[in-house]
């Protein structure tokens, strides 16, 4: 659900999450509120299926559930050039090297592979930009900041499809975070004091 909120905060409009049921959609019976909400917020077709099904044709799979959780068959109905990120750790909701050629990006929660998505690139930094200017909040403009400058900490002509993210050695990831997320909490009025000038690790 955090994930989902990060998206549509970034101007993502056509998400549609699943749990074990399959689809998250408007009056689908034994939903909890949370997952009612969310089936508000989401799935503006109101399409119902298994995760699997719906993979037809759609650009972007988040995992973050459990192994086996989709198919390479799945991974192929995908749209060209499909981006994967099976996050269940440590085994993915589908096999990495079973679906590779059918899709361009593909990520895990896994060191062994490429495009590791750990939050170790995330939390150092956003705890010191909001602790260095006092936030009162960790907001979504500040989640936001420190995912952009995550992302940023790859240059275009670094970029490829086997490196889309930093890895968790890279020094300067948490400085640049720390100050995106710094100055994102004083645009959006949650810091109580200013940010301190950033300091250049050894």
């Amino acid at each position: 659900m955090a994930v989902t909120r990060a998206l549509q905060h970034a101007g993502v409009r056509w998400i549609v999450g699943c749990d074990e049921g399959g689809a998250l959609y408007r009056g689908r019976e034994g939903l909890n509120p949370a997952k009612q909400e969310y089936a508000e917020t989401t799935n503006p077709d109101n399409l119902q299926g298994t995760a699997d099904e719906l993979l037809e044709g759609v650009d972007v799979f988040i995992g973050v559930s459990v192994p086996g959780a989709i198919s390479v068959e799945g991974v192929r109905r995908m749209a060209p050039r499909a981006i994967v990120f099976a996050m269940a750790n440590p085994n993915p909701e589908v096999d990495p090297e079973a679906i590779e050629g059918f899709a361009e990006v593909i990520a895990t929660g896994r060191s062994d592979y490429p495009n590791q998505i750990n939050n170790v690139l995330a939390f150092p930094g956003v705890f010191r930009g909001a602790l260095d200017v006092r936030a009162s909040e960790i907001n979504a403009e500040m989640e936001l900041a420190a995912a952009r400058a995550i992302a940023g900490a790859i240059s275009d002509d670094e970029l490829s499809a086997d490196y889309v993210i930093p890895s968790v050695f890279n020094r300067a990831v948490a400085p640049a975070v720390a100050a995106a997320v710094a100055e994102a909490a004083q645009h959006s009025g949650v810091a109580r004091k200013s940010a301190p000038t950033p300091q250049t690790l050894p």
